[in-house]
């Protein structure tokens, strides 16, 4: 058994294509599972999990969510057939309401592609519980960032806690012609903003996040952002990125990826779609 503690991760999920596509961001996520230790079970905060009141899934057989459209038929005959964990989810509502939140389970949810998508490549034999957890874009960084310390201590006991999102997310800037465009200038200071904060440690500054560059443009509803926070929290006190992993498609669409904790150090390399930092 790996009795190494994982860190909380922040993952760009980009498309859904991602879960069969051959991509930089794809083959990223291939390698990432096996250099992890070997977790009991993960915890994903998605973007696409939305809820007014932090709602966790402990359905014990989740669906396969397929909550987009327009998308080649391959992609909607995809199952990933994790468990669900029932007995984590309640442990992760009862953290949740001891840290002042009013948690609830839901029995019935199953799993969007904000969590099957990534998870599919990074542990694609589906052969590790899973549970969901919602963001409420209405909220906060600061209260996601909340949600996150709150079940940093589940990592030492074995839980992959993960993010679920995008590093930038506009998708009617992009350029839907052109998969390999570079990054617009309007991404680029966003992205480079945000991540100095994240690299270094500054986290006042990166749960500022409105006071960024072009931070609007980038994010016009945040709930692509808010995964990174719970991340970010996740990686509990001190906590700083590593970054992972770095790629843009379609000039507007970042696909960073990081790793937090507290033994984290700055990175003195720029990890691009080849590879990066290692997450331990």
């Amino acid at each position: 058994m790996d009795t190494r503690t994982p860190p909380a991760l922040f993952v760009s999920h980009g498309s859904p294509m991602l879960a069969i596509e051959d991509s930089a961001t794809g083959r990223f996520l291939d390698r990432l599972g096996g250099l992890l230790p070997r977790p009991r079970a993960v915890v994903v905060a998605s973007a696409h999990f939305i809820h007014e009141r932090p709602t966790v899934t402990a359905t014990p057989a989740p669906d396969t969510i397929h909550d987009f459209g327009g998308f080649p038929p391959s992609l909607y005959q995809i199952q990933y057939p994790a468990a669900g964990a029932p007995g984590l989810a309640a442990d992760v509502a009862q953290r949740l309401a001891a840290a002042g939140f009013d948690a609830r389970t839901d029995g019935h949810h199953g799993l969007d592609h904000g969590v099957w998508v990534p998870l599919r490549r990074m542990y694609p034999q589906a052969d590790l519980p899973v549970v969901a957890l919602s963001v409420n874009p209405a909220q906060t960084a600061k209260w996601h960032y909340r949600l996150g310390r709150a079940l940093a201590p589940l990592r030492e006991e074995g839980v992959l806690v993960v993010g679920s999102g995008g590093f930038s997310h506009n998708l009617r800037a992009l350029d839907w012609q052109h998969a390999d465009a570079p990054a617009f200038p309007w991404v680029e200071a966003f992205t480079h903003a945000l991540r100095e904060r994240l690299l270094t440690g500054d986290m006042e500054g990166a749960l500022d996040w409105r006071a960024l560059p072009e931070a609007q443009r980038n994010h016009p509803t945040p709930e692509h952002l808010y995964p990174l926070y719970v991340a970010l929290g996740a990686g509990g006190e001190g906590a700083r990125g590593r970054l992972l992993h770095r790629d843009v498609e379609l000039g507007g669409l970042a696909l960073d990826a990081f790793a937090f904790d507290s033994d984290s150090v700055n990175q003195t390399d720029n990890p691009r779609s080849q590879g990066g930092s290692s997450p331990n």
